[in-house]
């Protein structure tokens, strides 16, 4: 009798001891966009991230047309972020920061791509959609990596003098040229 009244119990504390892990262990995620941004690929400074870049220049020539060089462009710069907020996470900033202009440049390039085939008279709906939650998905990481970051950084390379990047001022061009 004693024993079935040990295991009752640990039928009850079981379920609610998981039900405690999992409340207390789980984040509430605050996003403003259901766009999702690709998981970061090979860092500067490895083999495959120089193999990247030349995969990179032969499929910009894959990807014809409006449509096509629209995704690509506007996939390009989700690439690009997400390497500048790895690169800035880890105090890497000269190379976050040359990430951050990429995207930005990608960015830039993907929107006339969309404007030209609705000037063709294409149904550019969906894509439109697509560019606005990609517009609002990069604002909000852009404002929590400048919230995360130093203002100013003295870049200190090994020979030459050092340069002074301003971080802060970078991230809000980027910021600006995705509210357009």
């Amino acid at each position: 009798m004693a024993q079935k009244k040990f295991r009752m119990r640990n039928w009850f504390w079981i379920p609610l001891c998981f039900l405690l892990f999992l409340v207390f262990t789980t984040k509430v995620a605050l996003a403003k966009s259901d766009y999702v941004l690709p998981y970061p690929s090979a860092m500067p400074g490895s083999i495959f991230y120089k193999l990247n870049l030349i995969k990179e220049e032969v499929l910009r020539y894959w990807y014809f047309g409006d449509f096509g060089q629209f995704k690509y462009n506007l996939s390009k710069s989700d690439k690009y972020l997400v390497e500048a907020k790895t690169l800035f996470e880890y105090k890497q900033y000269f190379l976050g920061l040359n990430a951050l202009y990429k995207s930005k440049g990608y960015y830039n390039k993907s929107y006339p791509f969309l404007l030209k085939a609705h000037n063709k008279g294409k149904d550019t709906r969906n894509n439109l959609i697509l560019f606005e939650s990609a517009s609002v998905k990069h604002i909000e990481i852009l404002l929590r990596m400048k919230s995360e970051i130093p203002e100013e950084f003295t870049w200190e390379p090994e020979k030459s003098s050092p340069t002074k990047l301003y971080l802060h001022k970078e991230i809000e061009d980027s910021i600006k040229a995705r509210q357009k």
